[in-house]
């Protein structure tokens, strides 16, 4: 009898994957690499799930959408917590379908854990231990962050040395797995550290010099502004009351968030995006890098979508 993680697997590889950094121009992209492949677009980021959140997002316009059918965007709403775990079960099923109907699959977006996921698979580790995760967030608000990342630090010093002091989520996390299993969880998680030939795989990194994605990058955020994202994030706390946790992460509304609770002003706001915005794109090439199946597509701002779309064919052919 198959396995069917084992199948999971097969048919995840057979996918096109089309990443790189933020405001890189990835929707543009897969919009013509869509139609040369006959595929469907099977959204690769953890913020464009949520309901709502379009402009600080860059989803996919409606009209965008129209013309290619996306998968798992907005499916969320922005009050609640959305997973990896949850991603990837609702991502296998999406490709279920489309290859069902004798389509290709393209993933298009920019979260490396949710890349390195498809391609590699996922640690599910023990089930959550709920009474243990509450003593360590009682811990946490009483100690400090410092406290618990230090007692990370003594029983997964790998782990500890991955994760930012700040990240309580995954520290609580992996404290839970050490104190559930007696295993550290960076040894659990060493399947998913093992990756394929670039060759193996069909995964194009658009690759920018690091001023054009400067330029990019700023010219967005002032169009997200234009646009209406101080309005977008007034709506939904009138909606919602407030956004999760998790929500509240993306770049460019906790920024807008603070300048609604008058923690700064405007240009302090505008400030804040960029430079966080900056940050995040560096992050992003670092996993970018370190993932074997990736192959970079140079991109020139004179280059039109289509011709780019092409230069990804001819790299992952």
């Amino acid at each position: 009898m198959a396995d069917p993680e084992d199948e999971e697997r097969t048919a995840a590889a057979a996918c096109w994957y089309l990443t790189g950094p933020t405001a890189g121009g990835k929707t543009a992209v897969s919009l013509e690499l869509a139609e040369l492949l006959s595929a469907e677009i099977v959204a690769l980021d953890s913020m464009t799930v949520y309901q709502g959140m379009d402009i600080g997002t860059a989803k996919p316009t409606h009209e965008e959408r129209s013309a290619v059918s996306h998968h798992l965007i907005d499916v969320i709403s922005p009050a609640d917590e959305f997973s990896l775990s949850r991603y990837v079960t609702l991502a296998h099923e999406k490709i279920r379908e489309i290859q069902q109907r004798g389509q290709q699959v393209l993933f298009v977006g920019g979260t490396p854990l949710y890349l390195k996921a498809m391609l590699r698979g996922i640690f599910h580790g023990p089930a959550a231990d709920i009474g243990l995760r509450q003593q360590l967030q009682d811990e946490a608000a009483t100690e400090g962050f410092a406290h618990l990342h230090a007692r990370l630090r003594e029983v997964d010093a790998i782990t500890a040395k991955r994760l930012h002091p700040h990240d309580i989520r995954r520290t609580i996390r992996a404290l839970e797995v050490y104190y559930v299993t007696g295993v550290p969880i960076s040894r659990l998680q060493q399947q998913f550290q093992q990756g394929a030939p670039a060759e193996a795989r069909k995964v194009a990194v658009l690759d920018w010099s690091r001023s054009d994605l400067v330029q990019r990058i700023d010219r967005r955020i002032q169009a997200m502004f234009e646009l209406g994202l101080i309005e977008e994030v007034r709506a939904l706390l009138v909606q919602h009351d407030q956004l999760s946790h998790t929500a509240q992460q993306a770049v460019g509304y906790r920024e807008v968030l603070g300048l609604l609770r008058k923690e700064w002003d405007l240009d302090q706001a505008t400030q804040r995006m960029r430079q966080r915005t900056r940050q995040f794109a560096r992050r992003q090439e670092t996993w970018f890098r370190s993932l074997s199946e990736c192959r970079r597509v140079p991109c020139m701002p004179q280059d039109q979508p289509r011709d780019v779309a092409q230069r990804v064919l001819a790299t992952l052919a």
